[in-house]
């Protein structure tokens, strides 16, 4: 999800993603328009794509709408880091919003996507084993 070896601190936007049927089409577009360049993240049969900065900072991803992804809108997507998903979740439904997709796992990290009630979408991200 980070870019660096440290956990990401709590309210902070940790990762930005695209998630489209035709991620190669839109990592190349990239590449040309922002001037990434791109490395394949294996996703177990097929390839998502880190995009880098001229730097070779990884800066965000461009993936498949396939797996745990399929559900995802296709928008740039900023992960926001929470303490707790979960608790997030009771907060977020609470306060007027709704889960779009999740929660879902990713190793021992959790995620899921969230509509605050103006429409925004974004996704609460934490690393915390739930």
């Amino acid at each position: 999800m980070t870019t660096s070896s440290s956990k990401p601190s709590v309210g902070f936007i940790s990762w930005h993603d695209l998630t489209v049927p035709n991620a190669g089409v839109v990592r190349d577009f990239y590449k040309a328009v922002a001037g990434w360049s791109s490395s394949g993240q294996d996703m177990g049969g097929y390839e998502d794509y880190n995009m880098l900065a001229p730097s070779g900072e990884c800066v965000a991803g461009v993936c498949h709408a396939r797996g745990t992804n399929a559900d995802l809108p296709a928008q740039w997507l900023m992960y926001i880091t929470v303490d707790d998903v979960h608790a997030s979740i009771e907060e977020c439904r609470k306060l007027g919003g709704e889960i779009v997709a999740g929660p879902k796992k990713m190793g021992k990290a959790s995620y899921c996507v969230i509509r605050d009630p103006a429409g925004a979408v974004c996704a609460l991200y934490s690393e915390a084993s739930e």
